[in-house]
């Protein structure tokens, strides 16, 4: 299933998912451990990125593949993004609890591309 998400990066300069169904605390939808690395390179300068993210391969998708699985101590895993346009980068994440929170479960693989806005 394909859905979409908004990043935000906040005055702060922290980047965090826009999830208004989520219970938990605010700072626990902060992108951090290279996830706002990700963020600033896809989002080329924009302090608003909408990503639509899904485990199945869809078309013009980049895969983050899960590399470390840290479900059973610190919740999450890193997740690497080996290419990005075309440009090898090697970037890995840490994508934490909340990954499961959206998506039911900590996937091998979330497939996602960025959703291009036409703002004049």
């Amino acid at each position: 299933m394909l859905t979409s998400y908004k990043f935000i990066k906040e005055p702060t300069n922290r980047w965090y998912i826009n999830l208004p169904d989520w219970q938990g605390m605010h700072a626990d939808l902060e992108m951090v451990e290279g996830a706002d690395i990700m963020l600033d390179y896809v989002g080329q300068g924009a302090r608003e990125v909408e990503l639509q993210l899904a485990e199945e391969p869809f078309e013009n998708a980049t895969p983050l593949q899960l590399v470390e699985d840290y479900r059973d101590h610190v919740g999450g895993g890193i997740y690497l993004l080996g290419r990005y346009n075309g440009e090898e980068l090697n970037q890995k994440m840490w994508l934490c609890g909340v990954t499961e929170f959206v998506f039911g479960k900590l996937p091998e693989v979330i497939y996602f591309k960025k959703v291009e806005t036409n703002k004049q």
